[in-house]
């Protein structure tokens, strides 16, 4: 009798693992994302909202190419306006990040990828973007909180990648040269952005010493623009490769 139960205790258990072991190899594996981390900023002050990945190039900076500069660029729009353009498959243009004239600051392409931003090939493998809600002929749009949020992420990325902290590195979209165009500047399509109201001498006071230390004032820099007549077209801003 005890042996009898004990053979049916041993069938019993048989098929029990034999069932566990066929639910554990035929349960779907979670995808990955399910378990892993949800992606975030490389800027710890700055919110995730990804670009579209038609409108920058997967790269692994600095190891690919050096970053050497950051480009400092208006929307010419709003910061929403901004992020929807980036967002757009068809724009074929981005920065990696975006300020609004309150200082909230978004990530849109990681810092080791390449945004299309400057108008020129080598500068988009050598910087990093920086859009704000500004425009080129309004003073008032580039207000302190935007002034503080951009110049503390600029310090931060000058820290991470080694970039000096100066007006040969950090410049203008006005500043980056044609490519088809030598001695022209702008990119290719020659923006003029930031303009003559964004105001450089308290901006490296900020990114060098936080406004703490007054450094001598740079001279502006030299640099024709092919022509003197506005920008209206949205596209002329926005000049990508």
């Amino acid at each position: 009798m005890k042996f009898d139960q004990l053979a049916r205790t041993t069938r019993h258990l048989t098929l029990l693992l034999s069932a566990l072991l066929f639910a554990y190899t035929a349960w779907p594996a979670l995808p990955a994302q399910a378990s892993g981390a949800a992606e975030s900023s490389d800027y710890p002050n700055a919110q995730w909202n990804p670009a579209s990945p038609q409108n920058y190039e997967v790269a692994e900076r600095p190891d690919s190419s050096p970053i050497q500069y950051i480009v400092i660029h208006t929307i010419e729009g709003s910061y929403d306006s901004g992020i929807a353009r980036f967002k757009n498959p068809a724009s074929q243009v981005s920065a990696h990040y975006v300020i609004s004239r309150t200082g909230q600051t978004t990530q849109m392409v990681h810092d080791q990828d390449i945004a299309w931003h400057a108008g020129n090939p080598q500068y988009n493998a050598q910087a990093i973007g920086i859009e704000h809600e500004a425009y080129v002929k309004q003073p008032g749009s580039f207000t302190d909180a935007m002034y503080r949020a951009s110049a503390a992420l600029t310090r931060y990325l000058c820290l991470e990648y080694g970039i000096p902290m100066d007006r040969q590195h950090i410049i203008g979209h006005n500043e980056v040269p044609d490519p088809n165009h030598p001695g022209q500047f702008g990119g290719v399509d020659g923006h003029r952005d930031p303009g003559p109201y964004w105001n450089w001498t308290y901006y490296l006071q900020l990114v060098t010493a936080g406004g703490t230390e007054q450094p001598k004032p740079l001279a502006p820099p030299r640099h024709r623009y092919r022509d003197e007549e506005p920008f209206d077209d949205w596209n002329q801003w926005f000049g990508g490769d």
